[in-house]
C-alpha cells in the first residue's frame, strides 16, 4: 500500500510539473547573424532548438530564421531589447559601435583559447560582467553563451605578407579588436556581415579579408578570389557566439524553462567546440590538394608587431571607457592565475 501512495505521489508530482510548464509555454523566434549552413557558426542553433524542444516536452519551442529574413545581423540586439523579437543569435562583437567592451566577450587578440575563456565566463566573473555590461549600457536582454569556436585563420590575402609595411593601404575585412589593431598598422578595415564578403572582394571593394575556421571560410569561396591564407590566427583564438532573450521573456519564463535554456546553452558550448574541432584538417588539405591555396604562417617578427600593437589598443581602449577597462583587468587576473597552470600542465607546444 505505501508503494502505491507513493507511486501515485511521485506521479502527481510530475503532472503537476507537466502541467505548470504546459502552461508557460515559449515560442522563441530566433534570427541569426550566421547561415545555417556554416558550420560551428551557424549550425549550433538548429541544434539548440531541437533540444529545447525534446528537453521541455514541446512547451519550449525555437523557430530559426536565416540572416537578414526577419531582421540585419546588425540589428538584433536593437531588436530583441525593444521587444521587436524575442529572441536572437549573434556575436557581442557586433555590438562595439555601441558598446565599447563588447568584443571582450567575443573575441581577444592574443586572448584565452576556448578552454579558458569557459573557464573565466563560467567559473571566473566573466558572466555576471557579461549581463552587467547590456544592463548598464540600458538593453533589456538575457546573455547566454551559446557556442564557441576555437581559433580562426588570420586572414586571407593576394599576395604575399612580410613586414608591416605590406599591410599598409590595404582595404580589408575584419572583425572585432584585431580590426583595430590591423586599423593602427595602416589597413582601411570594414566589418561586413559573411554573406556580403565574398562579392566586396570580387567587386574589388575589399583586397583581403578574414572571417573564421578554415570549414567555415571553404562555404563563403575566398579561396577562389585570393590565395595566400596566413595562420595562426592571433586576433581571434576563440570566439563566442551568444543568445540574447527579451529580459520580459526572459523573467516571466519559468525556472524550469530558464534552467532548460541555460543548460542546452552550456551543452551546444561544447558541442560547438568539438564540431569545430573535428572537421578543419578536411578543409586545409583540400585547400592545399584542390584548392591551389598557399598556407602562410606569420613570422615571429609579424606576431610581436600584432601583439605590441594590440597592447597599444587595449590601453587606449580602457583608458577610453571604465567598463572596458573593467572586464579587461578582470580577465587577465584571471589569465594570469591560469597561466600558471597552463604552463606547468600542458605540454609544450614545438
Amino acid at each position: 500500500m505505501k508503494k502505491i501512495v507513493t507511486s501515485l505521489a511521485v506521479a502527481a508530482t510530475m503532472m503537476s510539473a507537466t502541467a505548470t510548464l504546459a502552461a508557460d509555454k515559449i515560442l522563441l523566434k530566433t534570427p541569426i547573424a550566421f547561415s545555417t549552413a556554416l558550420p560551428g557558426l551557424g549550425t549550433p542553433i538548429p541544434r539548440v532548438a531541437e533540444q529545447l524542444n525534446l528537453m521541455s516536452g514541446n512547451t519550449i519551442k525555437m523557430k530559426v530564421y536565416e540572416p537578414g529574413k526577419l531582421v540585419p545581423p546588425f540589428e538584433i540586439l536593437d531588436a530583441v531589447s525593444s521587444g521587436k523579437i524575442n529572441s536572437g543569435y549573434t556575436t557581442a562583437g557586433y555590438w562595439a559601435g555601441k558598446i565599447p567592451a563588447a568584443p571582450l566577450f567575443s573575441a581577444v587578440p592574443f586572448g584565452p583559447e576556448a578552454g579558458e575563456y569557459m573557464a573565466w565566463l563560467y567559473y571566473g566573473n566573466g558572466m555576471s560582467l557579461y549581463q552587467e555590461m547590456y544592463d548598464q549600457a540600458g538593453f533589456n536582454v538575457k546573455v547566454l553563451p551559446c557556442a564557441i569556436i576555437a581559433p580562426e585563420t588570420s586572414g586571407w590575402f593576394s599576395k604575399e605578407i612580410n613586414s608591416p609595411e605590406d599591410l599598409k593601404g590595404l582595404k580589408m575585412r575584419f572583425f572585432g579588436l584585431g580590426g583595430k589593431v590591423m586599423q593602427k598598422l595602416g589597413v582601411a578595415t570594414s566589418l561586413l556581415p559573411g554573406g556580403e564578403i565574398f562579392p566586396a572582394l570580387e567587386k574589388g571593394a575589399i583586397d583581403a579579408t578574414e572571417f573564421s575556421m578554415p570549414a567555415i571560410d571553404a562555404r563563403l569561396g575566398f579561396h577562389k578570389l585570393v590565395k595566400y591564407n596566413y595562420f595562426p590566427g592571433w586576433h581571434q583564438q576563440a570566439t563566442v557566439f551568444e543568445l540574447l532573450i527579451n529580459g520580459d521573456v526572459w523573467n516571466e519564463a519559468s525556472e524550469q524553462h530558464k534552467a532548460i535554456i541555460e543548460n542546452a546553452c552550456r551543452s551546444s558550448m561544447t558541442d560547438s567546440f568539438a564540431e569545430g574541432e573535428a572537421i578543419q584538417h578536411a578543409a586545409l588539405l583540400d585547400n592545399i590538394e584542390n584548392n591551389g591555396v598557399i598556407m602562410k604562417q606569420w613570422s615571429p617578427e609579424m606576431l610581436a608587431v600584432f601583439k605590441e600593437t594590440w597592447e597599444e589598443v587595449a590601453a587606449e581602449e580602457a583608458a577610453a571607457d571604465p567598463f572596458f577597462a573593467k572586464v579587461l583587468e578582470d580577465m587577465n587576473t584571471f589569465r594570469d592565475g591560469y597561466t600558471l597552470w597552463k604552463s606547468n600542465a600542458f605540454l609544450p607546444r614545438k
